[in-house]
């Protein structure tokens, strides 16, 4: 499944943990020994990735394939399939067998990795190759790939979400568009639905945050959320982009007949990774989720049209519609690895090379990571899947930034996600400020 692991890997790595104390120096690509080799001499890299699909394992090699062919005295070796744990391991330990360049599926972890030094700063590399990353990439792959000033990683293919729908479904509703703002989707959904029993014979969408890719942050990234302020401390309780988001997705649970009867229904529902996802069988006629989807959804063979279009926007942001959450894959040089000049060549042609890319893009039909790779006439793609390009390029999408210690502030709001929608917790502005407090501690701790 080529666009599933990204998505996968992403959701259950919030647990890596990255507590290396190597450091990093700030001159030209230089980590205390690791930057002075030649990249001019014939030499060989360790190349650590977490692609495992045979399609997906064919395209890494057909990338470095490239690499190899315009640099014929860097030799890379290629080990696939590596979880962030095991890499966390190597870059602890070092040594020959250790990866020069590694490749993660866990933006979360970028705090991680820049903050303990595991990989070196290449804002020194960009800057000795001409190259500038805010020039380079969209503002949301430029934001997640760094951490306090500290760029530790470059964007490598990314993923945007969007909204998927039932065409025929809409039709038949007397639906004309895809609702473009927040109150225009509540509508839509509740027209789409249409009870059964004690469950659904079609529901407009699943809110529930255990709904498949409808998490706190890709809901809030329609509203544009700062999750930290400039004192670094959480804003989740300052920011109204966060009660608005929690109190809209409240709202349509429980217009769409209440946390007990959506979670029974989902219950009865198809995995996320199958060909039974709810979507593929009409069951839920909207869907929010990344570029990936489309393929899996028509290699299910749907009765109906799919329909691609951004998520909506708040109606007080009428005018962003068009834009989406953004994230994506990851890579980065060893803080242990003595042929870092080396393996910037790689990481260079892998994240920079516009033709690189959008053949990475290609095969592995994700979205391209560089401004001019999404604008190349040599992609190939389905029609509706130039909806994830426009996303990703959008100056007004979002992503959620880099922590010190990961991901482990969105799993704290996700949590409270889940008390909020289940009533557990009724109180939301009493919630939000015990959040971002167990945030700051969080964070504090980890320090």
């Amino acid at each position: 499944m080529p666009d599933v692991t990204p998505t996968v890997v992403r959701k259950t790595a919030f647990a890596l943990t990255a507590s290396l104390a190597l450091l990093t120096t700030a001159c030209t690509g230089q980590s205390g020994s690791g930057a002075t080799d030649d990249a001019s001499k014939d030499t060989t890299i360790n190349f650590w990735h977490a692609w495992s699909a045979p399609n997906e394992v064919k395209a890494v090699r057909s990338l470095v394939a490239g690499f190899e062919k315009a640099h014929p005295n860097i030799h890379v070796n290629i080990v696939g399939n590596m979880t962030d744990d095991k890499i966390n391991q190597a870059l602890r330990s070092g040594g020959g067998n250790a990866p020069d360049v590694i490749s993660s599926f866990t933006t979360n972890n970028v705090g991680k990795f820049c903050s303990s030094g595991a990989l070196v700063d290449l804002n020194p590399f960009f800057k000795k190759s001409g190259i500038d990353p805010e020039a380079t990439f969209p503002k949301p792959m430029n934001e997640y790939t760094q951490f306090d000033g500290n760029r530790c990683t470059a964007p490598l293919l990314g993923d945007a979400y969007g909204l998927y729908y039932n065409k025929t479904a809409f039709k038949k509703a007397g639906i004309a568009h895809p609702p473009k703002t927040w109150s225009e989707f509540e509508a839509d959904a509740k027209k789409l639905t249409i009870p059964e029993g004690d469950g659904y014979r079609q529901l407009g969408f699943m809110p529930n945050y255990h709904g498949w890719e409808s998490t706190t942050e890709h809901y809030f990234g329609q509203f544009s959320p700062q999750y930290f302020g400039k004192d670094g401390k959480s804003n989740v309780a300052t920011d109204p982009a966060f009660e608005k988001g929690f109190t809209l997705q409240k709202r349509l649970v429980d217009e769409l007949g209440g946390f007990q009867r959506l979670e029974r229904f989902r219950a009865t529902l198809g995995d996320e990774w199958g060909p039974k996802h709810p979507f593929h069988t009409g069951q839920v006629a909207m869907q929010l989720d990344g570029e990936w989807r489309l393929g899996m959804a028509e290699e299910a063979k749907p009765k109906f049209e799919i329909g691609v279009a951004p998520l909506p926007v708040p109606d007080d942001r009428a005018a962003q519609y068009g834009k989406g959450y953004i994230t994506g894959t990851i890579t980065g040089i060893a803080a242990t690895s003595h042929k870092q000049n080396a393996a910037w060549e790689l990481v260079k042609y892998m994240t920079t090379d516009t033709d690189a890319v959008v053949g990475f893009a290609n095969d592995i039909h994700n979205v391209p990571s560089t401004l001019a790779a999404l604008k190349s006439p040599k992609l190939t793609y389905d029609p509706r899947f130039k909806t994830f390009l426009d996303i990703a390029g959008n100056p007004d999408s979002t992503t959620s930034p880099a922590s010190i210690n990961g991901g482990v502030y969105l799993v704290t709001i996700q949590q409270f996600g889940y008390d909020y929608e289940s009533g557990k917790v009724t109180d939301l502005k009493a919630g939000l400020k015990k959040t971002a407090a167990q945030i700051d501690t969080d964070i504090a701790q980890a320090k």
